[in-house]
């Protein structure tokens, strides 16, 4: 008989997307899915996000220039919205459509 202690599949799967770095993305990424959640309806109904970089920059579509520029000086607070939400974004670039 093995010694070898069985290891359910949660936990393997964990292990290898610590391992991995996998984690993060997963992490990062989340904040496309999660976005109206994050930064609130009014923001959300103005903005899209599209994509998250490896290196924690958030892209994210805007309805018009006036939004785009006021989203800009926003930023720092919703940055830290973002951590406090355990999201490890290092900054975001919005463009308007």
């Amino acid at each position: 008989m093995s010694d070898k202690r069985a290891t359910r599949v949660g936990e393997a799967l964990e292990a290898y997307c610590h391992r991995t770095g996998i984690g993060r993305r997963l992490a990062q990424a989340s904040v496309v899915a999660e976005w109206e959640s994050l930064v609130g309806p009014s923001i959300a109904q103005v903005s899209t996000p599209r994509s998250v970089s490896a290196g924690g920059i958030l892209f994210v579509a805007v309805k018009s220039a006036a939004w785009m520029q006021e989203l800009q000086l926003m930023s720092p607070t919703i940055l830290r919205q973002l951590h406090k939400r355990g999201k490890r974004i290092t900054r975001i670039v919005w463009t308007a459509e």
